[in-house]
């Protein structure tokens, strides 16, 4: 059962080994990346990557559709025979890692829980800095263990998800959160399941990016969301620009959202040993070990030379002095909801 990646990536060598360990360890047999851009090295890693028969890589430099960097390379992804032949796609970033937690935390586990599914949502779980200031060349998975509670009442993008979607032709094209261009013949006989092993209603079937609020969505399966890292991290990210809005600045707004810390997830280490043995299998390469390195080193000198500028110097500043982020009450959730319910209406004219 063929279950194929689909990455989109610019300027993150230092963070691709780990990601494609772990994901080889879940249970992933297939990876199309798309690179943009990249000054860092990224390219020359996955094209090594390619020569060793671990992915495909595919440049993505432009130009691109109104819809952005990423929705570029999904709509040319969904031309290519490594997608059509795939049995199950999920696009994921780099920032993002599969965590199963039921039977081996494998895919093949994840299938068996849920035998029927057609199509499976893997809500994030928001990883805040961990209190982490300077980046440092360590895995991800064991350095940001801070995390959003299990159960959110706010924002939205707390409950976003990644589909994770048999590919039987019910949808004929990958999306970044959802699969799109449903076929109206196939459509009625999806099933669209959440993480915690609950059937969704229709309105997921063509619509829904986001879980329900106020529950607990990650019982079997969970997407571990890192998108800050360390303060500096979040400068270097900044700089780098959105896959899907790429014009827009990355500033406080964006960090706020995402910087919870309150409670600890260490749940993903159940697979630590598998993950660990892909990872030093790929740095056993000398190429790979090289190209790591030199992007640990071009990181460190990137974020000296964009601290020298004002408007990165100040966001530094800004993140420095910026506490974590403390959930919201379900009661300030829900004032905030009602409002914007009542600004739904108002704009559709109704009373």
């Amino acid at each position: 059962m063929p279950h194929l990646a689909i990455l989109c990536v610019r300027n993150e060598a230092a963070f691709l080994l780990e990601w494609l360990a772990h994901h080889r360890a879940v249970g992933f047999d297939d990876f199309l990346v798309f690179s943009n851009n990249c000054t860092d090295g990224t390219d020359a890693m996955l094209d090594r990557l390619a020569e060793m028969g671990l992915l495909s890589h595919i440049r993505n430099d432009g130009p691109y559709d109104k819809g952005g960097i990423q929705f570029t390379a999904l709509k040319a992804a969904a031309k290519m025979r490594q997608v059509k032949k795939a049995d199950w796609i999920l696009p994921l970033d780099v920032d993002e890692f599969v965590n199963i937690h039921t039977g081996e935390h494998t895919l093949t586990a994840l299938h068996e829980a849920l035998p029927n599914a057609t199509a499976l949502t893997l809500t994030w779980r928001l990883f805040g800095t961990s209190g982490h200031t300077r980046y440092q060349d360590t895995p991800v998975l064991d350095t940001f263990t801070r995390c959003a509670p299990v159960v959110m009442h706010w924002p939205w993008r707390s409950a976003m998800f990644k589909t994770l979607y048999r590919n039987d032709g019910t949808y004929k094209k990958p999306g970044v959160h959802r699969p799109r261009d449903p076929d109206a013949s196939k459509i009625e006989s999806a099933i669209w399941v959440d993480g915690a092993g609950r059937t969704l209603p229709d309105q997921f079937k063509t619509k829904r990016i986001f879980s329900n609020y106020g529950r607990d969505n990650y019982s079997l399966v969970q997407l571990n969301h890192y998108p800050l890292g360390a303060l500096e991290t979040y400068v270097l990210k900044a700089d780098r620009g959105r896959a899907v809005h790429s014009d827009d600045l990355l500033g406080l707004d964006y960090f706020v959202e995402r910087n919870f810390n309150t409670d600890t997830d260490t749940s993903i280490q159940s697979l630590a040993p598998q993950r660990t043995a892909q990872l030093e299998a790929l740095k056993s390469d000398p190429i790979l070990a090289a190209l790591h390195d030199q992007a640990v080193k071009w990181r460190k000198d990137r974020f000296t030379q964009l601290l020298q500028l004002e408007p990165f110097r100040a966001l530094f500043g800004r993140l420095l002095m910026t506490p974590p982020t403390e959930p919201l009450s379900q009661s300030a959730a829900q004032f905030l909801i009602r409002h914007a319910n009542l600004g739904r209406r108002n704009k559709a004219g109704q009373p």
